[in-house]
């Protein structure tokens, strides 16, 4: 049985998107679909976590849309 993560460090996101961590910062600005960032506390240095779910959702909305789009 394969487990799949709650939630991915944001490194981890740009290694799973194939993205610099400045095109991820980006994408969180300007992608109002994008998933929204989970900060754990409050100081500068919190890390910063995704949640996987809503990562898959947001990739497979996406891959439909140029489905769509291509069709």
């Amino acid at each position: 049985m394969s487990i799949s993560p709650i939630r991915v460090q944001f490194k981890t996101v740009c290694g799973l998107l194939d993205i610099s961590r400045e095109s991820l910062r980006h994408k969180i600005r300007t992608d109002k679909t994008f998933p929204k960032p989970i900060k754990e506390g409050d100081s500068k240095q919190a890390p910063v976590y995704f949640d996987y779910a809503e990562l898959l959702e947001w990739h497979n909305s996406k891959k439909q849309n140029l489905a769509t789009m291509e069709a």
